[in-house]
C-alpha cells in the first residue's frame, strides 16, 4: 500500500468517528459550544408554563429581556398554558439540545407528576438545570372575623370547629396548586383538618375571602401584601424558613409552630436535557448578572420573588428534593387530578 492510499485510509477512518460522534445526542451543541463565539446563532424562545399576564410571565419577559440585552439575540417568551403546566413541561424536555429553547418552571415541575396519572416528562433527568432564578414565600391569611391572631390560635380553633363538626372552610388558588400543597402539609404535621375549597387562581380565592365567604388561605405574597396591609386581611405566618422582607413582623411558620416546616416556591430556568455544558454555563452567568441588577432586583421583590441566583447544582438539588417531598405529601393525602 503506498504512502497516498494510507493517508486516504486514515482520512475516512477519521471522518467516519466524526460522524457517529456527531450522530450522538448533544454532540453538534458541544462541538458549537466549544468554538464559543455565536451562542446564540438564533432567536431564542423561553416557554412558560402559565397564561400571559400571571407573575410567572411578567418574570419570564422581564428574564428574556435582560438575557436579549446581553447577548444581542432575539429571546422569545412561548406561553404554553395547559394540564397545570404539564403541555410546556412535556415540550422543553423534548426539545431539541441547542439552546434554542429554554423552559422557566416553577415547582409544579416537581409536584405534578404526582397529581396526574400520565405525565410524559421525568423532573429529576428531563432536563439540563441552568439556574435558581428566584423564591417566593406564602403567607396563611385569615379574615379579620376568624377568632384567631396567632398560629397556634389557628390551629386549636380548626381543632375545635373539627370536632364540632363545622370545620374552617380553607380557600386554594387550585387543587394541587402550591397553596394547596402548602396547606395539605400542615394539616399532616400540625394533625388538624379542614373542609378545602380550591378556586381558580389566587385573585378569586383572596376576593371570596375579603368577602368573609372562606375562613383562611395559603397565597403567595403579591396576591396577599396589598390586602394585609389595607387591614382586609390578617398575616398568620409565613412558609419559607426565614421572615419575609415584605412581613417582618409575621412569623414563619416553622419559628410559631411546626420547626422545619418549610414550603419555599421557586422559579428556575432549564434547558433540555444533552444541551452544552457551555451553553449551559453562559447562560447561568448571565442569570447570575441578573439577579444582581437594582432595577431587575427590585422589579422582582415588587413582584413578591426573591432574586436569589443559583448554579445548576443548586437548582438540580431543590428538583431532587422538592420531588421526594411532594411524592411523599402527595401520596399520604391521596391526591389525584385529572
Amino acid at each position: 500500500m503506498d504512502t497516498l492510499d494510507r493517508q486516504r485510509r486514515r482520512f475516512l477512518q477519521r471522518l467516519s468517528q466524526g460522524a457517529a460522534l456527531a450522530a450522538l445526542p448533544g454532540w453538534a451543541g458541544t462541538a458549537t459550544a466549544q468554538t464559543g463565539s455565536n451562542y446564540p446563532a438564533a432567536p431564542v424562545r423561553v416557554l412558560v408554563p402559565t397564561a400571559a399576564g400571571g407573575s410567572l410571565d411578567t418574570l419570564a419577559r422581564l428574564l428574556a429581556g435582560r438575557l436579549e440585552q446581553d447577548f444581542g439575540q432575539t429571546f422569545v417568551v412561548e406561553n404554553k398554558p395547559g394540564a397545570n403546566g404539564n403541555l410546556a413541561f412535556e415540550t422543553a424536555t423534548r426539545a431539541t439540545p441547542d439552546g434554542l429553547t429554554l423552559l422557566l418552571a416553577s415547582d409544579a415541575i416537581t409536584i405534578n407528576p404526582f397529581l396526574y396519572s400520565q405525565v410524559h416528562y421525568d423532573p429529576v433527568r428531563g432536563y439540563a438545570p441552568v439556574s435558581l432564578v428566584c423564591t417566593a414565600a406564602q403567607v396563611l391569611v385569615v379574615h379579620p372575623g376568624v377568632p384567631a391572631r396567632t398560629l397556634t390560635e389557628f390551629t386549636e380553633l380548626a381543632r375545635q370547629r373539627a370536632a364540632e363538626g363545622r370545620p374552617l372552610n380553607i380557600a386554594s388558588p387550585g387543587a394541587g396548586s402550591a397553596g394547596h400543597l402548602a396547606a395539605v402539609l400542615y394539616q399532616q404535621r400540625a394533625k388538624v383538618n379542614w373542609t378545602h375549597v380550591p378556586y381558580k387562581g389566587g385573585g378569586p380565592a383572596v376576593a371570596d375571602l375579603l368577602g368573609g365567604h372562606v375562613d383562611g388561605l395559603f397565597v403567595t405574597l403579591a396576591s396577599a401584601v396589598p390586602q394585609i396591609q389595607a387591614k382586609g386581611l390578617v398575616a398568620l405566618a409565613v412558609t419559607t424558613p426565614t421572615r419575609s422582607v415584605a412581613l417582618p413582623d409575621v412569623p414563619t411558620i416553622a419559628e410559631a409552630a411546626l420547626p422545619g416546616f418549610d414550603v419555599t416556591n421557586w422559579e428556575g430556568l432549564f434547558a433540555p436535557p444533552g444541551t452544552a455544558p457551555a451553553i449551559v454555563d453562559a447562560l447561568q452567568q448571565r442569570v447570575v448578572a441578573a439577579a444582581k441588577d437594582r432595577a431587575v432586583r427590585e422589579r422582582l421583590l415588587g413582584l413578591g420573588f426573591e432574586p436569589v441566583a443559583g448554579g445548576p447544582e443548586v437548582l438540580a438539588k431543590l428538583v431532587r428534593d422538592n420531588t421526594a417531598k411532594w411524592q411523599t405529601v402527595i401520596k399520604q393525602a391521596n391526591i389525584h387530578l385529572e
